[in-house]
């Protein structure tokens, strides 16, 4: 019984010594931030990028837009430098997005029958599935979205996709 009492009180002085405040040990100073490089020529700041005007994401045209950069951006074969007089091929694509931004269908509408560059039109779309979800104005009835998309190939068989082509360039 006595060896109890004495194991209770050792720990007790055990506990009230943890719970002792602790002497403070002092923290390192921080080292000094560095100092920034010294340069002789002025640092070049890239020029402004002067975006296209905004079209909502709430209308057809805008989803539309968006769907297209995607696709662009997910394919090497997306060429944005100016269009050539001669384009070697025009692909259209019938394209079905579902609400959640998947797409159902993809067909082609036109074509002046390159194949490889049918299946390349293709190919792009399904590469940069998932797009965005559509607002629901743009849903139509079963809750999907459908548009034309066209694809513009040049000789080498990059391409640029009709929407995001500025509109006097379009027009040559």
């Amino acid at each position: 019984m006595q060896w109890r009492a004495a194991a209770a009180g050792g720990l007790a002085a055990v506990l009230l010594a943890a719970c002792a405040p602790q002497p403070r040990v002092p923290e390192p100073p921080a080292p000094p931030p560095p100092a920034p490089p010294v340069s002789a020529a002025p640092v070049p700041v890239p020029a402004p990028i002067v975006a296209a005007p905004a079209v909502s994401p709430f209308t057809l045209e805008g989803y539309k837009k968006r769907v297209a950069g995607r696709i662009a951006v997910h394919n090497p074969d997306a060429n944005d430098s100016p269009l050539p007089p001669m384009l070697k091929s025009i692909v259209v694509l019938e394209i079905t997005i579902d609400r959640l931004g998947n797409p159902i269908e993809i067909a082609v509408y036109r074509s002046n029958g390159f194949r490889h560059l049918e299946t390349r039109a293709l190919e792009s779309v399904v590469r940069a599935a998932p797009f965005e979800l559509p607002a629901p104005g743009v849903l139509q009835g079963g809750g999907s979205v459908t548009f034309l998309e066209t694809f513009l190939f040049r000789g080498d068989d990059s391409f640029q996709i009709r929407s995001l082509v500025s509109a006097p360039a379009a027009r040559g």
